[in-house]
């Protein structure tokens, strides 16, 4: 049985997000927690006379959200698809957002988060939303970044970027190798270089064991030389019609340009294509 946790603000972006979580974990045994945070933050600047008076506080933002939730587990009822696998909880809390996802994550024993992101508008073009973004960076738990305009495809073709540099350990991949047992899918491991330089002997050992892990699953390698690596990825994501993108939170560092660059003129994965991103901590995630 796994846990996977479900915030929510009610927007469409969200729902999206829930929506591609249910047909994700369509054939697995699933415990699934809505949750909405009604965020201390929001309360504290519009309405901070009410903060002593919990009473008003149930009575304007935690009873309203309940109801929300309850509409929302009616939108799910109406989905076409059968969830014999799957039991549905909603929660509410009344804080920090990020404590109350680290507290729901502890208390819940969660396995992955699934949120959505709000990908580019106006002037301010950044991939993934303030809150998406602080999840996925504070919080260690295993996550799926849901793109506005991502609608659920089995993951045929999944990229994985590396650096070949493993300092992790290998079994914070197991949950690409479970997507891969599942879906039937392709791993393609994707490594990006400024430049046209050989892979030192550090690199060379980590890319032999990738390849010992992956051993019982269809994966390749490719090789790209580009100085912008989100360039590359949005090359390499049109040319093998990716599916997700999965990589390791160790190396966000690295790739911080695919999630957290501002220039996306140019870019479409991130409205498109679901990334997971994987925490050494986060228990067994399959």
């Amino acid at each position: 049985m796994k846990n996977i946790l479900l915030p929510t603000d009610f927007s469409e972006n969200s729902w999206n997000a829930i929506k591609y979580a249910i047909h994700f974990f369509e054939n697995t045994e699933c415990h699934f927690y809505l949750l909405h945070v009604n965020r201390f933050e929001n309360i504290a600047v519009n309405d901070s006379a009410l903060m002593l008076d919990a009473e008003v506080i149930d009575k304007l933002y935690i009873k309203p959200s309940k109801q929300k939730l309850r509409d929302l587990l009616r939108q799910i009822s109406k989905l076409n698809i059968e969830h014999k696998n799957h039991k549905f909880y909603t929660l509410t809390d009344f804080g920090f957002f990020i404590e109350s996802i680290r507290k729901q994550v502890d208390e819940k024993e969660i396995d992955c988060i699934v949120m959505g992101t709000k990908g580019a508008s106006g002037l301010e073009k950044i991939i993934l939303g303030s809150n998406t973004a602080d999840v996925i960076t504070k919080v260690k738990c295993n996550m799926i970044a849901v793109p506005e305009n991502a609608e659920f495809v089995k993951p045929k073709e999944i990229a994985f970027p590396t650096d070949f540099s493993l300092s992790h350990g290998l079994q914070v991949l197991q949950p690409i190798s479970e997507i891969l047992e599942n879906f039937n899918s392709t791993l393609r491991i994707l490594h990006i270089k400024k430049t046209k330089v050989e892979l030192n002997n550090d690199q060379k050992a980590s890319k032999e064991l990738l390849e010992d892990y992956f051993n019982h699953n269809p994966y390749t390698f490719h090789f790209l030389s580009n100085k912008k690596v989100e360039d590359a990825i949005q090359c390499f994501v049109e040319s093998r019609d990716i599916d997700m993108i999965c990589m390791v939170a160790k190396n966000l560092n690295y790739f911080q340009q695919i999630l957290f660059h501002s220039k996306v003129e140019e870019i479409s994965y991130h409205t498109d294509i679901p990334v997971m991103v994987l925490h050494e901590k986060n228990k067994y995630y399959g």
